[in-house]
């Protein structure tokens, strides 16, 4: 019964974890499809609407180490349910924005804000305090595979609702769709004093700041991370983009997302249980290597449908699948106690690059027409995030030694 009991709770915490992030994430990354619509109703200019999608990839990020602090310190339930309203609240009104700073607000401030109160950083560091340390792997991977289930399923149904009720209404259809992950946040309640030993003090949020930010590996693994998110910022903002210069019908561009949502839940899921396997920081040079790879291939080979639908399945096995390796060395170097605010600013390095990604992908159009300068710019930066995990240093340091005790 004992035995029954902790499946049980293993795969609600997995299903609430995910889904969760199948909400929030499958709404942000599908909101690359409404960028020509907002231009031809705001007039505002890719450039300009670009700035609001970068904003809110850096302010995703911004606001994952002080969510992460405040599941640490109130508990991931509170956090998740302010998240997932905000990001409900951010989606409904961005219709009705029609500057710059409107948008900005509406997509950069609330609906990201939401995202990243809800987004990986409280949830792995959840997961990770609820599951048992042989499990946290797979789970990581599955959670992570969420966000890419969401993307596979809200891409088609955005481009539907688009096609049937138009754009604003569809949009706003997807806010309210969010709402959906409000039980979750009561299955995931609790905070990091319950993952210490009975006993044990808690290290202060300050101290395991500190002691990060004076680990080299730590600091490699967001170094990393940064090239992550320029990565994936430049394609849930500028694939739509990307593909409608190829000459390909709109329909590509959704179904690309999707197929980049789909395999994203295969990479995931098998990265998950490749870490108890092998190196992570091995793990992690191989999916930015096979990135800068699949990019190079993409930029010579004829720009037809099924070309561009092969390069999306080819992104989406890579295009979340570092979250695992990196949450678990997160995780191995510190232990779970401060694991949300530690990993939250790992999450930060990756939003900033993602603010670039976004940013860079729509300026660089504007300026010359195309976006093979953003291609180059990913290969080299790919090549680079190969390299720089390869000196980290993976065992567990003193702190997290003592809490796995």
């Amino acid at each position: 019964m004992n035995d029954a009991r902790r499946t049980t709770s293993f795969w609600l915490v997995l299903i609430a974890a995910a889904g969760t992030f199948a909400l929030t994430m499958g709404t942000r990354q599908t909101m690359g499809l409404f960028l020509s619509s907002l231009n031809t109703s705001t007039g505002l200019g890719i450039g300009q609407i670009s700035l609001a999608f970068a904003f809110g990839q850096l302010w995703w990020g911004l606001t994952q180490p002080f969510a992460g602090a405040m599941a640490d310190k109130v508990g991931a339930g509170r956090v998740l349910f302010t998240g997932a309203l905000l990001v409900a609240l951010g989606t409904f009104i961005t219709p009705f924005m029609t500057t710059t700073a409107g948008l900005i607000f509406a997509i950069g401030v609330l609906a990201a804000g939401g995202a990243g109160m809800a987004g990986p950083a409280v949830l792995m560091a959840a997961t990770t305090r609820l599951i048992p340390p042989h499990k946290r792997g797979l789970a990581t991977g599955i959670v992570n595979a969420g966000g890419s289930f969401g993307q596979f399923i809200m891409a088609p149904i955005a481009t539907a609702l688009m096609v049937g009720i138009g754009w604003a209404s569809a949009m706003q259809v997807l806010g309210l769709i969010v709402l959906l992950a409000l039980p979750a946040a009561w299955l995931l309640r609790g905070n990091s004093l319950q993952a210490a030993p009975a006993g044990q003090k808690v290290v202060g949020t300050r101290d395991a700041i500190r002691e990060a930010m004076r680990n080299p590996s730590f600091l490699m693994l967001g170094a990393g991370f940064f090239v992550c998110g320029f990565h994936v910022a430049f394609l849930a903002t500028h694939l739509p983009g990307v593909i409608a210069q190829c000459g390909l019908p709109a329909q590509w561009a959704g179904w690309s997302l999707a197929l980049i949502g789909l395999f994203n839940i295969i990479g995931s899921i098998a990265m998950g249980w490749a870490v108890g396997r092998w190196r992570m920081k091995s793990l992690l040079s191989l999916v930015y290597a096979a990135r800068g790879i699949a990019v190079l291939v993409f930029l010579l080979a004829p720009k037809t449908g099924p070309v561009v639908l092969l390069f999306s399945i080819a992104m989406g096995v890579t295009f979340l699948s570092t979250v695992p390796p990196t949450a678990g060395l997160v995780a191995k170097f510190f232990g779970p106690a401060n694991m949300a605010t530690l990993f939250g600013i790992v999450m930060l390095s990756h939003q900033v690059g993602g603010f670039l990604g976004a940013w860079l992908g729509g300026r660089v159009f504007e300026l010359t027409g195309a976006y093979d300068w953003v291609w180059y710019a990913d290969i080299v930066l790919a090549a680079g995030a190969a390299l720089v995990h390869l000196p980290i240093r993976e065992a567990a340091l003193p702190s997290a030694r003592a809490a796995a005790a």
